[in-house]
């Protein structure tokens, strides 16, 4: 609106010396026109399509065309003047600096023919055209990226937050809890002593949650000091075979991935075993298998139980009992997984796959130095 308070002043300011005065009236109107046109439809971003920025070029371009047509030989300024730079803008805001480019050669080019000469007025007057549509555009790209980084360093620091305060109410409440049932277990003897045992290894898992809570916390990113902290799933789930007969099956050369990735598998690895443990025996042999493949891993997490009974899943979820649905498939899901569940008389098997890159766009189980 600006560009074309100032265009209107001057088409009228020299209507006298325009070869055709209706023909400059009726070029100021349009402006008027399609300037007001352009400020709604540019106002919903819905609006704001290809279809439009092509209408909104195209209007300015004719109005550079017919400008020896109304101002006659001679002329010094085009009839929309710097009006142009509203089309121009606005194709380098949606389109960033490739857009802003490719409308300001649109624009210069008709600008220069028209011309019986160049002047070097003329020539700054493109050349400012040329280089401020791209820059422009480039600088809108650059603030929207930064925007981007701002929002997720928000949500990091909240997610951060809200971790500490889940650890000090775990700590304060559940530990607590967990090492009273442990330690009076132990002394009240028999039964009581196996669940003592139980409330022991499951305060153990907590604190080991909490602290790679704190250490996921401080991963920096890899543009960041210390780059991206990385864990070595193989060696990680090599741990569990300690859980009774447990067999673990993974690639001789390590597969590090984000230490973030690692823990949620070895977590969900063990939701599975688990489930074995309970419904199929503590002793009873389970294995996991690892593969690495290019840009993704595969987990297989198998049993020879008696399989789960059809419904049984369901009837747990609606009961409130997430343990599936949660600590093994909104875990795979929050990572972008799938979790697939095998079950019969042959026993049950999980295939899990997660496809995981590092934010530099290395694959996983590619050296890293």
């Amino acid at each position: 609106m600006v560009t074309l308070a100032n265009a209107v002043v001057l088409n009228l300011y020299r209507l006298d010396d325009v070869a055709r005065p209706a023909a400059g009236v009726g070029c100021v109107l349009g402006m008027v026109a399609w300037t007001a046109f352009a400020v709604g439809a540019y106002a919903a971003p819905r609006r704001r399509t290809a279809a439009l920025l092509v209408a909104d070029l195209a209007v300015a371009v004719a109005l550079l065309a017919v400008t020896p047509f109304v101002k006659g030989e001679g002329f010094q300024a085009t009839v929309p003047g710097f009006w142009i730079a509203g089309a121009l803008l606005a194709w380098a805001v949606h389109y960033r600096w490739v857009g802003g480019l490719v409308a300001a050669l649109v624009l210069a080019v008709p600008d220069l023919l028209i011309r019986e000469e160049i002047s070097q007025s003329n020539y700054g007057n493109v050349f400012l055209i040329v280089i401020g549509g791209p820059l422009v555009g480039f600088m809108c790209g650059s603030l929207q990226q930064m925007a981007a980084e701002r929002d997720r360093a928000e949500r990091t620091a909240a997610a951060a937050a809200e971790r500490a305060r889940l650890a000090r109410a775990v700590h304060d409440g559940v530990l607590q809890v967990l090492s009273l049932v442990q330690r009076r277990g132990a002394e009240l003897g028999g039964e009581a002593a196996e669940l003592g045992r139980l409330a022991g290894e499951q305060e153990a898992r907590l604190r080991t949650l909490i602290r790679t809570q704190e250490r996921t916390a401080e991963v920096t990113g890899p543009g960041e000091s210390g780059g991206p902290v990385v864990l070595d799933l193989a060696a990680e789930l090599g741990r569990l075979e300690s859980r009774g007969a447990v067999s673990v099956a993974a690639p001789a050369t390590p597969v590090e991935l984000p230490a973030a990735v690692v823990d949620e598998l070895c977590a969900v690895v063990g939701a599975c075993l688990d489930n074995v443990a309970v419904h199929v025996g503590a002793d009873a042999p389970a294995w996991v298998l690892l593969e690495a493949l290019g840009d993704r891993v595969e987990l297989s997490v198998r049993d020879e139980g008696p399989g789960i009974p059809a419904g049984r899943l369901e009837q747990a979820a609606a009961e409130g009992r997430l343990g599936v649905s949660e600590s093994i498939r909104g875990r795979v899901a929050d990572l972008g997984g799938t979790a697939t569940l095998t079950t019969g008389a042959f026993g049950t098997e999980w295939e899990i796959v997660v496809p995981v890159r590092f934010d530099d766009g290395v694959p996983p189980g590619t050296p890293r130095h």
